[in-house]
């Protein structure tokens, strides 16, 4: 039987984490490497179809919104994991602590005394104009005057090697259950590899989670919910496996009941006080009283009963203020404020359309660069230049025109590439890096992220509603 080899395994223009500029195979895939070339082609392609069947016997699927065949999908997880030195992990958690402290500083200035307005280190008109920012949540103080209490930053690394935040998640972050349910396939997939190269542990990850969420309340014993916005959400399969795992009541809005300021969960036993809300709903959805009036996922009172202290909300409404890719620019300077630090993850050149040079800019190199929507997700309302047609690029010049506020631009990064089986083959595919950060009385990173990687060919989008599958993070031991 044919054996699995790299002869044809293409390494030029991209910073590939297998092979070096000489094709040599990095220490950290040496061995990985020397057991790949063990396996025949068709028991690689076994234990690829082995990881589907398993994925689907968890549940481990979700719905495109987009989709018109409203069929369940599993998150395609490829059979080779993503192998990262322990050196490197440890400087990336450094770099993820920095940025989760001076972004929560931030965002309870911008909430109550704005200092870092009045000091002009951002413009005020562009934290004001953020769909993020809630002028509800004027002047609150969360517990610990922590706003985001699980963060997922997305990472890539350029062509230098150097990993580089491409965006901040800091309202409701998807694809820890991935990161988690992952891990335990690959493990039984390839066991005494996993142990001979002792990979750090993120099993841990659920009992941080919900030692956080106990944190923040007084009550003891606490009762914590996981709210979801329903089955047919994207992300019910994460929702229910986090609750499962911590022992947490699943609940949807409507089973939550707020009375004298105080909420409780409906059971056939009668109501039962909540104290500790982990909301998967977004901001404008979760008491109609306050925000979307229309909104059939929330629970009316729900805001009120948090401003008095009567619950607690992870993460706090408002913390997507600083997910705004026009203030993500701004990033360095805030953390240099806040901190007094330099940066040490740092971002990538961005132009603010918002500001009339750098917009200037953007029109005349609109085929070049990749223009994203200040308050997109998902992969959606963005144009990679390099790859539009011209009447693509000439469509979304006007959109700039008529609503610069709307959209940034960044020049367009060739995100790293990681060996990735396609069909019978193994061939480059480009990924990113979510890890999760953990943000109560302190901070905790487990070691491990979720690693999404665009499936197509070519493809630079790696998320799932756009197409893009997974792959298992192994952070090494830095021995």
């Amino acid at each position: 039987m044919a054996k699995v080899d790299f002869e044809k395994y293409e390494t030029t223009g991209y910073y590939d984490e297998m092979f070096n500029a000489s094709n040599e195979v990095r220490p950290n895939y040496k061995q990985f490497k020397t057991r790949l070339e063990e396996l025949s082609k068709n028991k690689l392609q076994y234990l690829q179809y082995g990881t589907e069947r398993a994925q689907l016997s968890l549940g481990m699927t979700f719905n495109v919104y987009s989709d018109n065949q409203g069929v369940e999908r599993i998150l395609h997880l490829d059979i080779i994991p993503r192998i990262i030195e322990g050196k490197d992990w440890d400087r990336l958690t450094k770099g993820l602590e920095q940025r989760i402290v001076a972004l929560n500083l931030f965002t309870n200035d911008i909430y109550n005394e704005q200092k870092v307005l009045k000091d002009k280190i951002i413009p005020k008109e562009l934290v004001l104009s953020s769909a993020g920012y809630l002028k509800e949540c004027i002047g609150l103080k969360p517990p610990e005057n922590v706003w985001s209490h699980i963060s997922g930053t997305d990472l890539i690394r350029g062509d230098d090697g150097d990993f580089y935040v491409l965006e901040d998640n800091l309202r409701c972050p998807s694809g820890v259950s991935y990161m988690l349910e992952n891990r335990e396939i690959l493990k039984r997939t390839f066991p005494e590899l996993f142990e001979r190269l002792h990979v750090r542990p993120v099993h841990d990850y659920t009992h941080y989670l919900r030692d956080m969420l106990e944190s923040l309340t007084k009550v003891y014993p606490a009762i914590n919910a996981v709210v979801t916005p329903g089955t047919y959400n994207s992300a019910y399969f994460v929702n229910a496996y986090l609750a499962q795992q911590m022992g947490a009541e699943l609940v949807e809005g409507r089973d939550l009941v707020v009375k004298n300021d105080f909420v409780y969960m409906i059971t056939t036993k009668g109501l039962q006080r909540v104290d500790v809300i982990y909301r998967r709903v977004d901001d404008d959805f979760i008491d109609p009283l306050v925000f979307n009036k229309d909104s059939m996922l929330g629970t009316p009172g729900l805001f009120n009963a948090y401003r008095k202290g009567n619950v607690v909300l992870v993460n706090a409404p408002g913390a997507g203020v600083a997910d705004d890719k026009a203030i993500y620019a701004y990033i360095p300077r805030i953390i240099k404020y806040y901190l007094g630090e330099e940066v040490l993850l740092p971002n990538i050149k961005t132009y603010i359309c918002a500001e009339k040079d750098d917009c200037n800019y953007v029109l005349e190199n609109i085929h070049s660069l990749v223009i994203k929507q200040t308050d997109g997700s998902g992969g959606y309302g963005m144009l990679i230049g390099p790859k539009a047609t011209k009447k693509e690029c000439d469509e979304f010049a006007v959109k700039i025109k008529n609503n610069p506020r709307n959209y940034i631009a960044q020049p367009m990064i060739n995100l790293s590439r990681v060996p990735t089986l396609a069909d019978d083959t193994i061939e480059g595919r480009h990924v990113d890096l979510r890890p999760y950060c953990l943000y109560g009385k302190d901070i905790k990173i487990v070691p491990g992220a979720l690693t999404r990687v665009a499936l197509t060919k070519g493809s630079l989008v790696v998320n799932s509603s756009q197409g893009g599958g997974s792959k298992d993070t192994w952070v090494l031991d830095s021995n």
